[in-house]
């Protein structure tokens, strides 16, 4: 007998509301990027603190998220996303503005109160990037089409990156002069609107009724506590492959971040508006990786499809860092540009797959909440080591073999190793059956 599925808020969301719930992921973007960029920096160089406290505090950042899974499940308890996302974004908007308000105790010399403010600051945004980015999922799972989920995942993830953009460029126009007065100010306003954008956004995207669609509305899952909803989730084996493939692939895929600009500059003797160009023909990349899932469409409905991309840009990724740790042997005939844009375009591509791989396999049963929670917490946990341990390896490389091009090569190669791991961890999952998802009957059923 067919397992009784969870009510949910029916599917078939149109693209204007994908653009909303969009706004939803902009917003939470422009806030994240203004705490680990913006106040970074002035930390960093207004005043001329050591690298490692905001490194510590991003790093805090990321170690919250392994409350995801525990949020999910809230989610799912509850029946409704929406309280989660904006209960989310209310906390993420406050660690905003008390980042800032730390930023303006230590320039005012209270330095000890300073950094316990800005410990609680980025506790607040870890959790709420947690609730509201898990719920969001979540929601966007629920009520997309399966036909559309890889258009829309792609979607979402574009809207977030216009977010870094549009909050760093506004930002940067306001913030000068700098003082720390100015910064409190810009922050709390752009913390204010991207909080009233979600507001808007998501106005009338879940109503009450929708939760009960039919005449006779299946059960919602038993509220077991949340270790034995873990555990019970964790006996799937696709459910614990999937959750090491996201592991393994954003593992290479932030290990590399901090690799590139210094590679162009060491290697390739650019200049630092050189390499930042570079970086962003690579974010270029990216944006036009995910971007070609979303053009694809039909190609890429089913979950069989989605894991062929995920493969595809694993091993494309692979390739694109093999012939980085070439280049630097190659010498400045090498056509650096290209590299790079094509290393974007694999990473975009596999990123996008995943994350519509995700949608649809949360889509095939219940506590989803708390699924997406685990490989949210996965990805948050690589994004945290990803680039202290691709640092680390350079650092241990450069005493070993010397030249920098050789060093930087064997972290490439490394890194190559990654991406092909994830993918064979992703074929591995296209071979359960015809593109079927094969759990517990308890939980999920199967994709007919």
């Amino acid at each position: 007998m067919a397992p009784a599925r969870m009510p949910q808020a029916p599917a078939g969301l149109g693209w204007a509301g994908i653009l909303r719930l969009g706004l939803v992921q902009t917003a939470l973007g422009s806030v994240v990027v203004l705490t680990t960029s913006t106040i970074n920096r002035v930390m960093i160089v207004e005043l001329a603190l050591p690298a490692l406290l905001p490194g510590l505090l991003v790093g805090l950042h990321y170690g919250v998220q392994v409350l995801r899974p525990l949020m999910g499940h809230g989610s799912d308890i509850g029946g409704r996303r929406t309280p989660w996302i904006i209960g989310g974004m209310a906390a993420l908007a406050l660690g905003g503005i008390g980042a800032a308000g730390a930023v303006v105790l230590m320039a005012a010399g209270a330095l000890l109160l300073g950094i316990l403010a800005a410990l609680v600051a980025f506790l607040l945004i870890g959790a709420g990037v947690s609730a509201a980015g898990t719920a969001l999922l979540v929601l966007l799972t629920a009520r997309v089409a399966p036909a559309r989920r890889a258009a829309a995942a792609s979607i979402v993830w574009i809207m977030m990156i216009a977010g870094f953009v549009l909050s760093t460029a506004l930002a940067g126009r306001l913030l000068d002069p700098y003082s720390p007065a100015r910064l409190l100010a810009v922050s709390a306003g752009l913390c204010g609107l991207a909080f009233l954008l979600v507001l808007v956004a998501l106005r009338g995207m879940e109503p009450v009724a929708a939760l009960s669609p039919g005449p006779s509305p299946a059960p919602s899952p038993a509220p077991l506590p949340f270790r034995a909803a873990l555990a019970e989730v964790w006996t799937e084996p696709v459910t614990r492959r999937f959750t090491l493939f996201v592991f393994v692939s954003m593992l290479a895929y932030s290990a590399q971040d901090l690799m590139l600009e210094p590679f162009a500059g060491q290697v390739f003797g650019l200049t630092l508006g050189e390499s930042t160009r570079l970086a962003s023909l690579q974010h270029g990349g990216v944006l036009a990786g995910m971007a070609l899932v979303a053009l694809a469409g039909g190609a890429v409905r089913s979950l069989r499809a989605l894991q062929a991309w995920s493969v595809a840009g694993c091993v494309a990724s692979a390739a694109g860092m093999a012939l980085l740790a070439l280049s630097g042997l190659a010498g400045g005939d090498w056509p650096l540009g290209l590299s790079f844009v094509g290393l974007g375009l694999a990473n975009g591509a596999f990123a996008a797959a995943a994350i519509a791989s995700m949608m649809q396999l949360a889509a095939h049963g219940r506590r989803e909440g708390l699924r997406i929670g685990l490989w949210g917490a996965a990805q948050a946990i690589a994004f945290g080591l990803g680039g202290l341990a691709s640092t680390a390896a350079l650092d241990l490389a450069r005493p070993l073999l010397g030249a920098a091009p050789a060093a930087y090569g064997a972290v490439f190669l490394g890194n190559a190793l990654l991406f092909l791991g994830a993918a064979s961890l992703a074929a591995s999952m296209m071979r359960t059956g015809r593109g079927a998802v094969t759990l517990r009957a308890s939980t999920w059923e199967r994709d007919a």
